[in-house]
């Protein structure tokens, strides 16, 4: 029962030489990291990355916070080097409307492929039910069958 309190413990990359002696520039640093993206991981924070960049950019955070940049100046620092992209809520702008838009346009393409799918299923179960007519001369013929036992 022990591993479960721990697997819901929220882990975090950030060692330990990293951290800054001013607990408030620390908590702020911490704040500012879960806003950035991990570039090579591309859906988990800084703050939460092992990957060496992510290492990196926690580094020259902590740098520019301890140099005297507000959250925001140290922010707009890292997105000059790295683009929006290292935003994990990037701003909607023209050059990034596909990512506010994409998992929309996705969605709806999935949804007009599944209706596409489910309407050619139906017709195709409907032509399987439908079974020719038969001609006069044909049902009479059944009804012969039926009625004498003979293949007349």
């Amino acid at each position: 029962m022990g591993w479960l309190v721990v697997a819901t413990v929220p882990c975090s990359a950030v060692l330990p030489d990293e951290m800054l002696q001013d607990a408030a520039l620390e908590a702020r640093a911490r704040a500012l990291s879960q806003e950035l993206r991990c570039v090579v991981c591309q859906n988990q924070s800084i703050d939460d990355s092992n990957a060496p960049l992510a290492r990196d950019l926690r580094v020259l955070l902590r740098e520019r916070l301890s140099t005297g940049d507000s959250d925001r100046q140290a922010v707009d620092f890292i997105v000059a080097r790295y683009g929006n992209f290292v935003l994990l809520r990037p701003p909607l702008q023209w050059n990034t409307l596909l990512l506010w838009i994409g998992p929309l346009l996705m969605l709806l393409i999935a949804c007009l492929g599944f209706g596409r799918y489910v309407r050619a299923s139906a017709a195709r179960f409907a032509g399987a039910e439908s079974s020719p007519q038969l001609s006069d001369k044909d049902l009479e013929r059944v009804q012969a069958i039926l009625e004498d036992g003979s293949s007349a």
